[in-house]
């Protein structure tokens, strides 16, 4: 079986939606377990629908009507008007209301999840609809009843053995399926996400689970490139990397491949291809066992917004062991994400993501034993395979806040 995963870029609209019909028929797609996300940038305005929940803003409703008209707009030029998917689609809308009206939770991270997950759902019934009006027979899944995990809401993880039993009872490897990426459930089935841009994840999770031939992720990109196009002019495409250095790449930010989704199809050695849904039969890039990097160049990783701390003695006495065991206790309280780190005799700096808003609350709390300095929205620059024209390249007009070397690797924090 193949996994393939089609990202909200590829089914933003009408348009694309027959495109990704055009790219199974190109491929001859037999077999496969197709996890889609949620359409265009449907995840984001279900965020506005979240903010305006908690602001109680007048605007709520209309936040979700921009949404149901966005899909109502896809169905209608998909769609004959007496369709089954028009009452499919419409009970997701009851459900989000229903949720809304009768939630008494306050927990922003529980209900960013349940709400969230409604773009995943949605696309994937348009998806699976679409598909089988057009000769390509294939089943709905809700990964949510397959992928279990903890409660960590919106950066779950799984639980392997209850995934691993729920996927293989239930996937015939004979068939095809269509499934949501970024969502699962906990114990008490409530939904959970892996995390933003978590659906690359669950395509690994699948192909881990049914041992799948290969996973290929379909972007609008002709694949990996050697640095992000929106940040860098004549990026190059690479053809091969190996698992070691595409985990490498993932985990200084490569915003093309997510973190996680590398190690379960490392350990069972599953080839993992990143190919253009635009022109479905170029090469594309290549993870598998085998050459580190073809062709071996610098390659550019940009992650922004981050912030810069850097924290020192309030008596100049030296930052020792159990100053850092304390100072990395409150960055795990405050759930900042740590990207780089750097310590002299009396301070200590790191560089680090907000990710769950708690900047403000984290300084406050570190404030209280240390002597702390902070620049915020900084960016920083990885450059794997580094040479000294790529490293002047990035600091050309830029303010140097903190340089770290190693032998393969060069990260700065730029302002």
């Amino acid at each position: 079986m193949k996994i393939l995963k089609f990202g909200g870029a590829s089914v933003k609209d009408a348009v694309g939606v027959r495109n990704v019909c055009q790219v199974l028929q190109t491929i001859q797609a037999s077999e496969v377990l197709i996890v889609v996300s949620a359409m265009g940038k449907t995840t984001n305005a279900l965020e506005v629908v979240i903010k305006n929940y908690f602001g109680k803003s007048p605007a709520l409703s209309e936040s979700i009507q921009t949404i149901k008209d966005y899909h109502a707009q896809i169905i209608s030029e998909l769609f004959d008007s007496n369709h089954e998917v028009y009452t499919d689609i419409e009970a997701y809308f009851t459900e989000l209301h229903n949720f809304l009206d009768n939630n008494k939770s306050q927990n922003y991270n529980f209900v960013y999840d349940q709400v969230v997950s409604f773009g995943e759902m949605i696309s994937s019934k348009i998806l699976h609809h679409y598909l089988n009006e057009n000769n390509l027979a294939n089943h709905w899944l809700d990964s949510r009843n397959l992928i279990k995990t903890d409660n960590t809401y919106r950066d779950a993880n799984v639980n392997w053995e209850q995934t691993q039993t729920r996927i293989s009872d239930t996937v015939d490897k004979t068939k095809n399926y269509v499934t949501q990426g970024f969502i699962g459930s906990d114990e008490n089935n409530f939904t959970t996400t892996l995390g933003r841009e978590g659906s690359d994840y669950t395509a690994a999770i699948f192909a881990y689970c049914l041992d799948a031939e290969s996973v290929t992720i379909w972007k609008d990109v002709a694949g990996v490139l050697n640095a992000d196009p929106r940040y860098f002019e004549n990026t190059t495409l690479l053809e091969q990397i190996s698992y070691r250095e595409a985990i490498e790449l993932a985990f200084y930010g490569a915003s093309v491949i997510h973190p996680k989704t590398l190690q379960p199809l490392q350990q069972k050695e599953i080839p993992f291809f990143v190919k253009s849904f635009i022109n479905p039969l170029e090469k594309g890039t290549s993870i598998s066992k085998g050459a580190d990097l073809q062709p071996k160049l610098p390659c550019f990783i940009v992650k922004q917004p981050q912030h810069l701390i850097s924290i020192s003695s309030k008596d100049f006495s030296f930052i020792m062991e159990e100053n850092i065991s304390y100072i990395f206790s409150i960055l795990h309280k405050y759930k900042v994400k740590v990207h780089l780190i750097q310590n002299s005799a009396i301070s200590f700096s790191v560089c680090i993501e907000d990710k769950f808003e708690n900047l403000e609350q984290l300084i406050a709390e570190l404030s209280e034993k240390f002597r702390v300095k902070y620049n915020t929205n900084v960016t920083l620059y990885t450059i794997r395979h580094f040479d000294q024209q790529a490293i002047d390249k990035v600091a050309q007009g830029k303010e140097i806040l903190m340089k770290q070397t190693s032998r393969e690797t060069v990260q700065m924090v730029l302002q």
